[in-house]
Parts: C-alpha cells; structure tokens; sequence
C-alpha cells in the first residue's frame, strides 16, 4: 500500500529533530509543507524535491501530498514541533481514505517541551496545553476552557498568543487567569526557540498581561506551587528532599 509519512521537525534547527524524522527525511524523494519549515529542512537537505504552499493552503497543501504519495513517490509532508499537536496530522488522517493511502507519523519535539527546557522545569506536575488563536475555534469556547484550566490548578502552556492581528488575545487570557491565581504566579516566555533569535523569559501574571507576543512566542502560566529558582521556572513534582 501507498504511504505518506507526516513528520514533526521540532522546533526548527537540525539538533532538536528527532533520528527518526532525520532518517524519514534522508528516505523521502519530495517534502511536502509550509514554506518556512520546507526552508528549514532545505538547510539539511538541499538536493530533495519541495512543494510548499503558503498559510492557510492547509488542504490543498494535504491533498497534494496524498496525491504524491498516491502515485507511488517516497513523500514526506512536514510540520514544525509535532504533527499532532496544532499540526497536520488531523486533516491528513481524514482525508488519506479518498487516496487509499497509509499514513505514517514521525513525532516530533512540540514547543510546549522545547520552550519549558529552556524556562527550568515548568511542566514537572500536571499541564495543559491551550491555543489562543480563534481562527478555528471560537474565542468563547477558549475562554472557557482558559477558566476551567485557570481554576483546576494546572500548569497552562499557550500556544499561537499573538499575532499582528491578535494583539489582545494574550492580555484578555492572562487577565482571566488572574481570576484564579495571584498576580505573583510565575510565568515564562519562550521565543523562537531552535531559531536564530531564540530567548527566554520569566515574569509575573501581571506583567504578562502587558506583555506583547508572536507567533513565535510560547507562553507558560505556573501553578500554586510553581516557583523561581536560580532564575528558573520550577514547578516541584512532590518528592521529599
């Protein structure tokens, strides 16, 4: 049967890829993706074949990779971090049944992992993992899940907190949370991690709620019990010491 691997890079450089995305990637004769991330690997292996389609070409971009892989050639479609996490994985599953072909996942390093490595150790205990972005999913139904998440105690990971169109999207989020935790809680901010311009963050719930991000921006919210130390975001997983 025909087959299409969907392969997670990680967070962008060739040292947080996976050796097993590497070696699907090294196999693949054409690499199917966003244009940003099909320039990445391009950076690994200039001489494969690439089609890239730009943001919000989702389905085209997967129908074209499924017809690739349809016709008999060794393809690879790329995501950034994860394919399952805010990834492509989803839409390619669904759709793999019109093109009688077997769907492969190579998992990646999602932002969630590679932001907190760098904040300390932030997702010790219990976590979540929201997105921010209300193109698909309705800014009331994140607001409630931002709630339950806010009261629950959980460590929250933000994905997609802001972009030159969502300017307040993060602020309203923080600003919801302070509902159930103290202005002190500490939090963290990962930039454009495995790229060129890759920092890191620690700051309070209220000073969040000023705080400008991007699209390259991974934002976390500790618990009650999350704590600095040494400049780091520790969330302590319970063991006596």
């Amino acid at each position: 049967m025909k087959e299409l691997k969907v392969v997670g890079i990680g967070p962008g450089d060739p040292e947080g890829m996976t050796l097993a995305a590497y070696r699907t990637l090294k196999a693949a004769e054409i690499v199917v993706g966003y244009g940003p991330y099909c320039q990445k690997v391009r950076a690994v292996f200039p001489e494969k074949e690439y089609l890239s389609t730009p943001m919000r070409r989702e389905t085209q971009r997967c129908r074209a990779a499924l017809e690739l892989a349809a016709s008999g050639k060794a393809v690879a479609m790329v995501c950034s971090g994860d394919p399952g996490v805010y990834g492509m994985a989803s839409p390619i599953l669904e759709l793999a049944g019109e093109y009688g072909v077997e769907v492969r996942l190579v998992p990646g390093v999602t932002a969630a992992l590679s932001g907190a490595a760098g904040l300390g150790s932030p997702l010790t205990a219990d976590f979540c993992v929201l997105s921010l972005s209300d193109l698909l999913t309705p800014w009331e139904t994140i607001e409630k899940r931002l709630e339950l998440a806010s009261a629950a105690d959980l460590v929250i990971v933000l994905y997609n907190p802001g972009s030159r169109a969502r300017t307040e999207n993060l602020s309203r989020a923080s600003k919801l949370i302070a509902l159930h935790r103290p202005p002190e809680t500490v939090c963290g901010v990962a930039t454009d991690v495995g790229g060129g311009e890759e920092s890191f963050q620690v700051m309070t719930l209220s000073e969040l709620a000023a705080f400008r991000a991007g699209m390259r921006d991974t934002v976390f919210i500790g618990n009650s019990s999350t704590r600095l130390i040494d400049g780091k975001m520790v969330t302590p997983r319970g063991y006596k010491l």
